[in-house]
């Protein structure tokens, strides 16, 4: 397949679900339902990419220093520290396991 049709078919199918979604009538969005599904969506997609990212490589799971890092941003985010100090925190111990050997 042609690189330039995958680009075209992916732009045509953007625009039809950004069409779509302004389709949708302002009553079926402004149900509770509705509101706390939008809510809830974003945080289980990041949740489900941080997973993917963490937990495998091409089509293997794996448990090397990235869960090492994640799990050191967990404790930080339970200690209620600062953003940056968490991203720090997964940084470092991610670096520190693989410089280990791990």
């Amino acid at each position: 397949m042609n690189v330039w049709i995958a680009i075209g078919l992916t732009v045509a199918g953007c625009y039809a679900v950004k069409l779509a979604g302004l389709l949708v009538p302002a009553g079926a969005l402004e149900r509770p339902l509705v509101r706390r599904l939008a809510a809830l969506l974003p945080v289980a997609l990041l949740a489900a990419l941080t997973a993917q990212q963490t937990f495998s490589t091409g089509h293997a799971l794996v448990l090397d220093a990235r869960a090492a890092g994640l799990a050191a941003a967990a404790v930080a985010l339970l200690l209620r520290a600062p953003f940056l100090l968490v991203v720090a925190a997964a940084v470092a111990v991610t670096a520190g396991v693989r410089a280990l050997g791990g």
